[in-house]
């Protein structure tokens, strides 16, 4: 029987990118989701004849439950996830289906991992977090702690040009960060920081270099301290070109809290960031990068593994770190039973041996 593949907003940037790194490597029949028919049937028809649409809302439960019933492995993509509950996954439990999803919030990640034990009873495998960052970027954190006989701290930085080929979606989530402190592990005490703070150089290879991140909120902040027991875990962001780095600064600094949390000033930036990318992504590209290091202890002696990645399109390397789960979960080289953040679940072989599939090229060495 052919496996069958639910990616519920998958006429989305995001969303399109897994279904086309499945439709690349895997045989599966997929099913495509959003709410506006036209542009999801174009999509679909885009994606070839692997891929069809079905019009859904999140609202329409009972319409939900009979596709996820229907289904071998869902895939959650329907953003921005600040706003969303965790019913697809609870519904994947109930329907003993298997789970992914590209969410980037701590709030749902929370949500999500309350239903641990339920996905175990079930035998449902879930993984949350599995995109770009965080996803890859959790298992080159992964890898580099794998290095070391004694991890102590773990930093890791992102840059995306422009708008990294995704659509409004991850805008409103750029700006949905800024809305509240959050806690940090730094030196084994928790700690409240503010977002996009801190302006810190971090070298990235080529054609970054030299470039500016800030403190940002990701899940990566609590997973990896609760994955590895280390005591100090960084997560900071940038932007290319790096006036969009000080807009973003300027608002988290200067606006107030209350407007930062209204939803037609959230509205309002996502719509005006969006038009401002879209003129200058043809200079700036649309690419990603990342750069874990993890310090902490070799053959007695204090050591750092840094490890790199730089892809020329975010969505699209998005779509491998989903993409790739997934398709170690249709074929059965992945099963664990429970909600797991991506860097609890996927072991570092698999990992190395899907993104060597996929051309990634991941740079890893030890610095001074």
């Amino acid at each position: 029987m052919t496996d069958k593949v639910l990616i519920v907003g998958g006429s989305g940037r995001i969303g399109s990118s897994v279904a086309a790194d499945l439709v690349a490597h895997t045989k599966a029949e997929i099913t495509i989701t959003g709410r506006n028919s036209a542009a999801g049937e174009a999509v679909a028809q885009q994606l070839g004849s692997q891929v069809k649409f079905l019009t859904l809302d999140l609202a329409e439960k009972e319409k939900l439950r009979n596709a996820i019933a229907s289904s071998d492995i869902v895939i959650h993509c329907a953003g921005p996830f600040h706003y969303r509950d965790a019913i697809v996954l609870k519904t994947c439990i109930e329907e003993g289906v298997n789970y992914l999803d590209v969410s980037d919030h701590r709030s749902f990640t929370i949500k999500a991992l309350n239903y641990k034990s339920a996905a175990e009873q079930a035998g449902v495998t879930a993984i949350v977090n599995t995109g770009i960052f965080p996803g890859i970027s959790n298992s080159m954190v992964r890898q580099g702690v794998e290095q070391l006989d004694e991890a102590e701290k773990i930093h890791l930085s992102y840059v995306v040009s422009g708008s990294g080929g995704a659509g409004i979606t991850v805008m409103r989530t750029t700006f949905l960060g800024l809305q509240n402190p959050f806690e940090s592990l730094i030196n084994g005490q928790w700690e409240t920081v503010k977002p996009y703070s801190d302006r810190e150089t971090v070298v990235f290879p080529p054609p970054y270099g030299r470039t500016g991140v800030y403190w940002y909120d990701m899940p990566e902040t609590f997973t990896l301290p609760d994955t590895f027991p280390v005591k100090t875990v960084i997560t900071k962001f940038g932007s290319v070109p790096d006036f969009y780095n000080y807009l973003t600064w300027w608002v988290a600094k200067f606006w107030p809290p209350k407007v930062l949390k209204n939803t037609a000033t959230i509205e309002f930036l996502s719509t005006v960031s969006h038009k401002m990318t879209n003129f200058t992504d043809r200079f700036s590209g649309i690419g990603v990068a990342i750069r874990s290091e993890v310090t902490g202890k070799k053959d007695g002696k204090i050591a750092s593994f840094c490890s790199t990645l730089v892809h020329e399109n975010t969505a699209i390397s998005a779509g491998y770190g989903t993409g790739s789960i997934a398709e170690l979960l249709l074929n059965g080289k992945l099963k664990k039973p429970g909600v797991w953040a991506v860097e609890q679940a996927l072991p570092t072989d698999l990992f190395e041996q899907t993104m060597a599939s996929r051309g990634v090229t991941i740079q890893g060495d030890w610095i001074n």
